[in-house]
């Protein structure tokens, strides 16, 4: 559906170009990206040294015979070259296709299959073999240096606001992951969380907590922060839990962005004392719930607001709270001004609720950060398009002054470490297990604050319970945060009359 309000983005825009070009130009000297490591190391990238970098890659990888519109996936470690070669794929004209360091290489070659990857740019610890090349390019950090120091591209690719730009792959309700497709336009569409959630200007330090594969960190921890101008500040060092207070002051951080767990470590691990933190004007949280104990004790502890935001893959966040949407207690905010967002019944005529009543959470589809569509899923992608609405199965509700409270999902999708998980993509991996019989996967609440992926398993006659040897076959077929956290042996799973699971039911069996 065509955007037709005051929000378009130029008819022909670049989402690399926006971020980069101007910043080169105006504030070239300025640092833009910080990349944090172990034992106080740091590099540096200033704007004018990431454009040329940028276009040189973008016009490398188009010397290497690669065409508008072609995926480019990158499978790297949280390392400076990721950022370059996600904008030099932009830059180009060609769709970025980030993916996680955790995948496993089935899970790596099927996104390689299903995107029609045309080129593979892989970090240190990745080669060509665990796949094979399929005929594609295979670039390692060697050819990557190669491209930043050729001849640049003259000038970033002359697209249109609605060509495809980034796909990423999320869980849908099937045994596979689903791609994502969004525009060059889904840059300009971020635009009103800069103002309402994060607070963001061109004096700002950002520093995400963040592996740069997640589209919170590419979005929240650098595109964001290089559309206005600001320096982004990203840590690839080991992970220790309490080491971002201190990387906060060294570093002048005056935004954080992290998922509450990093909050809640923070708390627990950190010498907040030892750590000069007023520079730091407040944090940012998306991805899970904030508990409003947590909340209330990170505010307690630091002095500093925590803005929370709700959002997903297909539209970013939208709701939020923030330094123009007061906090509230047990809410992720209100819908961002300029947002359209409404509540929608779940079955019947896509009409949006009145306040107070529970619904599918909805956004209006001329919103400019809307995804184009899934990827080769039109089933899927009918299924979430309600007349003039994108609902994505979150139930909601607003309450008279705006402020959303969140009920769930309609589906069965489990939310692990802020990634979407589904749960048929784990029972599969389970049910390949000799000692499996049946299986069945949801999410399960170990504290009040605290939910886990588990997996509820009856096994075949004989078999001996072995929790940690079903986790370890899990992990050699799944990503780390696919992986359950706890699996709890059953004689029999819950069933409706017609023997389908009743996943909501497992942890009351």
């Amino acid at each position: 559906m065509p955007i037709s309000d005051d929000r378009l983005p130029p008819a022909r825009f670049n989402a690399a170009r926006h971020c980069l070009e101007a910043n080169a130009r105006q504030r070239g000297d300025k640092t833009a990206l910080v990349m944090a490591g172990d034992g106080g190391a740091v590099s540096r990238l200033t704007y004018a040294e990431a454009d040329r970098a940028v276009r040189g890659i973008a016009a490398g990888l188009l010397g290497l015979g690669l065409r508008p519109g072609d995926r480019v996936m990158i499978r790297m470690g949280n390392e400076t070259d990721y950022v370059l070669v996600y904008f030099g794929a932009l830059a180009a004209g060609l769709v970025a296709l980030p993916s996680s360091p955790q995948l496993t290489a089935d899970e790596a070659a099927f996104l390689m299959d299903n995107a029609a990857v045309a080129a593979i740019v892989v970090g240190e610890g990745f080669s060509t073999p665990e796949a094979g090349t399929g005929g594609r390019l295979w670039l390692d950090a060697t050819d990557v240096a190669v491209l930043k120091a050729g001849a640049p591209l003259p000038a970033y690719a002359d697209t249109a606001a609605d060509d495809p730009a980034t796909l990423v792959y999320t869980s849908g309700t099937t045994s596979r992951p689903k791609g994502v497709l969004h525009a060059h336009r889904a840059v300009w569409g971020r635009q009103p969380m800069h103002a309402h959630w994060l607070g963001l200007t061109e004096a700002d330090v950002m520093l995400h907590a963040g592996t740069m594969n997640w589209t919170y960190t590419l979005g929240v921890g650098i595109t964001d922060p290089w559309a206005c101008g600001a320096t982004a500040v990203l840590y690839n060092g080991p992970r220790d839990r309490g080491i971002w207070p201190g990387l906060i002051d060294a570093h002048g951080a005056t935004i954080f962005a992290a998922v509450p767990s990093v909050y809640r470590q923070i708390l627990k691990y950190a010498d907040l004392a030892a750590h000069d933190l007023s520079r730091l004007r407040h944090g940012v949280t998306a991805g899970e719930a904030l508990s409003p104990d947590l909340l209330d004790d990170w505010t307690a502890h630091t002095g500093k607001p925590l803005y929370e935001a709700l959002g997903m893959s297909e539209i970013s966040t939208y709701v939020s709270s923030g330094p123009t949407i007061p906090v509230r207690r047990g809410s992720p905010g209100r819908p961002q001004p300029g947002r359209r967002v409404a509540i929608l019944p779940v079955e019947g005529a896509p009409e949006p609720l009145p306040a107070g009543e529970t619904g599918l959470l909805a956004v209006h589809r001329s919103e400019p950060g809307l995804m184009l569509g899934y990827w080769r899923r039109p089933e899927e992608e009918a299924a979430v398009m309600r007349g003039d609405w994108f609902a994505g199965g979150d139930l909601a509700s607003l309450d008279a002054d705006g402020y959303l409270q969140f009920h769930g999902r309609n589906d069965d999708l489990m939310n692990a470490m802020g990634y979407r998980v589904s749960p048929v993509e784990v029972e599969g991996a389970l049910a390949e297990h000799p000692d499996v019989a049946e299986v069945g996967v949801t999410e399960l609440a170990v504290r009040a604050d605290l939910r886990v992926i588990a997996a509820f398993v009856v096994l075949r006659p004989g078999a001996a319970p072995d929790a940690e040897g079903l986790k370890a076959w899990c992990g050699e077929r799944l990503a780390g945060y696919k992986t359950p956290r706890e699996i709890r042996f059953l004689d029999a799973l819950p069933r409706t009359s017609n023997g389908k699971v009743q996943r909501k039911r497992l942890a009351e069996a």
